[in-house]
Parts: C-alpha cells; structure tokens; sequence
C-alpha cells in the first residue's frame, strides 16, 4: 500500500472511532462496555494426588462449560461415567491411560485426545506406574451425578 492509501485507511479508522461514543456498546449505542478480568489458571497448580482414590479438581464452570483435572496414580481409574445432554473432551496431559469408549478402547499418550459424544459412557484407568492427568471439559455443564471410581 503507497503512502496515500496508508493515509485513506488513517483517515477511516478515525472516522469511524470518533463516531463511537466511549462508554457504549462500540456501535455508537447500547450497553457500556465491560471488560472482565482475565482468569487464567496453571494447570500444574492442579495437579495433585491421591493414595485413596483419583483426585478432581475443578478448573472452570460457567452456565455452558464444565472442567476439571483428575489426577490417577497407580491402577486408580475413573468411571464409568456419562450425561446424556453434554458432549466432552478428555485430553491426556501427562502419562499413559487406557480409555473405554462405549465399547471401543484405545490407548492414550500425552496429548492423546478423545471426543465423548453426549450420552457415551466413558471408563478411564491408568495404564503406566508413572501416574497420570486427565483434562475433562463438558459442554453445556453436565448434570450432577454420583461418580463411581
């Protein structure tokens, strides 16, 4: 772009912010603007164990998400579990797990990533001596239910 075009585009961009009024909406109208505050989080700071069981912590919960990290050592499993109503994901963010998925199993590594459609049910257990890290993520939030281990 020439120096006139960089001076066309200038010229447009403050057209258009002086005709946002500050505190509204950013369309000149509506509501003022909020901004929320970041919340980032460490997942390490999540991670803790458990000789009596596998461990969960929350990570983060709104009106159309769920998360949480669950932390398995030796032969601990999780499941089997399942919500009619919320898809999820389970992702393997440290170690090595075997996962069943209704009736398919799969081995899964670091990273290892699987899809749990709404209604599947899911049974995750350790499959190393090294222990191991689950992030599960819902969506919309499942409904609260016993949770057998």
């Amino acid at each position: 772009m020439d120096e006139r075009g960089h001076g066309e585009l200038l010229r447009s961009c403050r057209s258009a912010a002086q005709s946002i009024r500050p505190g509204t909406g950013g369309d000149g109208v509506g509501a003022p603007l909020r901004f929320r505050p970041v919340d980032a989080k460490d997942l390490r700071d999540l991670v803790r164990f458990s000789e009596d069981g596998p461990r969960h912590e929350p990570l983060y919960e709104s009106d159309h998400l769920w998360s949480e990290v669950v932390c398995l050592q030796g032969a601990q499993g999780l499941g089997p579990i399942s919500d009619p109503d919320s898809d999820a994901i389970c992702t393997v963010v440290a170690g090595r797990v075997a996962v069943q998925l209704d009736k398919g199993r799969k081995r899964l590594g670091q990273w290892g990533t699987i899809l749990v459609p709404a209604g599947s049910e899911l049974t995750i257990r350790n499959a190393s001596e090294e222990p191991a890290v689950i992030l599960l993520v819902a969506a919309p939030p499942p409904t609260p239910r016993a949770v057998y281990e």
